[in-house]
């Protein structure tokens, strides 16, 4: 007898950026982590997006599908992220506070905006915003 697996948590993230991967490998090593789906979203078939993520916006910023599946992104998707692995439990409760989430959206969005400095051959590919 076989039993249906329960929805997993799906983290989208730019594998092509040498930053994102390096962030999102420190987060794969974590334990918990073998919990999770990991789609790169530079690499993936189209289709492992799901039709409500276009490959420009998952490249854009950090895209994460919860369980239920509703898609998260930015500051919320981080919560999610951070909810889901042990070491990081209590920061994704924290960071999934109303007021909280603004204020790490309004730095994610700075961070985001820096990105396009960064010269290189693993420059982040980034669409305007």
């Amino acid at each position: 007898m076989t039993f249906p697996t329960a929805p997993r948590l799906i983290v989208y993230y730019d594998g092509g950026c040498a930053v994102c991967s390096r962030e999102i490998g420190f987060y794969q090593r974590l334990r918990g982590a073998d919990q999770l789906d990991w789609v790169d979203a530079a690499r993936c078939e189209p289709g492992a997006l799901g039709v409500d993520l276009p490959r420009a916006a998952a490249l854009a910023r950090l895209h994460v599908r919860a369980t239920n599946g509703r898609l998260l992104s930015g500051a919320r998707a981080f919560a999610a992220l951070w909810s889901a692995l042990p070491a990081t439990r209590l920061l994704g409760r924290i960071a999934s506070r109303p007021g909280v989430v603004h204020v790490l959206e309004w730095g994610y969005l700075g961070f985001l905006k820096m990105r396009r400095l960064w010269r290189g051959p693993d420059r982040c590919r980034l669409p305007d915003y």
